[in-house]
């Protein structure tokens, strides 16, 4: 059976992997798959890219069984990429335990360090340069709000980061579809979502920020078109001066000091 999507959902694809050269002939690609609808759309995505351009793309699915859950079935996920000719690595880390050992630190960065940890070995492993995730346009504009509100800082993801520690490109093929286009998508691809057993699940600062971009939407209507385009770097206009550190102002007050004493 031939894998296609509607031509507006593979113009933004394409639109992503030309803007930012994601993707290129003969890449060795290794998708993060969680099994949400983001993941598997992205999944199905690259294998209609495969299949449609003449590049010699050669995919592979990494699932990271965090152990939350003692009888999570990946049956499905097997079945999906075994459709789209997929081979699909399962790995076991236990993130659940991980966690639990962290003394209350926030759970979501120890289980994105131990997610991006075995991921980035199984690409070694397997040969591929570059992994794909599935972060679409939504998780951009509320990592930049997120980033001013925890440290003051006007900084995202970018579409394409090169990892030098371990040689690895991690690419965002999905950088121009909002969550609820892939939230429809699951009639395109077939798959259902399974449900993340992550005992946090929507009760996350990012489903918080999600909450509060959607509640702010409705008393400015233009509240997310202005944070998407806060991103680009040419958005950077009037701001403060970097602050100086302690050395720099006391030489400054020196010289002001010289300057006052000559007049």
């Amino acid at each position: 059976m031939t894998n296609t999507m509607p031509q507006t959902y593979w113009s933004r694809l394409l639109r992503a992997i030309l803007e930012f050269d994601l993707i290129e002939s003969n890449d060795r690609i290794l998708i993060g798959l969680s099994g949400g609808k983001d993941s598997l759309f992205l999944t199905y995505a690259l294998a209609v890219l495969r299949d449609r351009l003449p590049m010699n793309v050669s995919l592979h699915a990494v699932f990271i069984d965090a152990q939350f859950a003692d009888d999570f079935d990946t049956t499905p996920l097997r079945d999906f990429c075994d459709r789209l000719d997929i081979p699909l690595t399962v790995q076991q880390v236990n993130i659940a335990q991980a966690i639990r050992n962290q003394d209350g630190k926030d759970p979501c960065f120890t289980c994105a360090f131990f997610r991006r940890g075995a991921i980035g070995r199984i690409a070694k492993e397997l040969g591929c340069s570059k992994i794909a995730y599935a972060h679409h346009h939504d998780d951009a504009v509320e990592t930049l709000l997120m980033g001013l509100f925890s440290s003051g800082q006007v900084k995202t993801f970018r579409p394409k980061t090169y990892l030098s520690r371990q040689d690895l490109t991690v690419i965002r093929p999905l950088i121009y579809f909002r969550e609820s286009e892939l939230a429809d998508s699951v009639s395109i691809h077939g798959c259902t979502p399974l449900k993340n057993p992550c005992p946090l699940d929507g009760k996350t600062n990012r489903q918080d920020t999600k909450e509060l971009i959607e509640q702010l939407g409705k008393q400015f209507p233009n509240l997310y078109s202005h944070l998407s385009a806060a991103m680009r770097e040419d958005a950077v206009s009037d701001l403060w001066p970097k602050e100086l550190t302690r050395a720099q102002m006391k030489e400054k007050h020196t010289a002001f000091m010289r300057r006052l004493h000559k007049k």
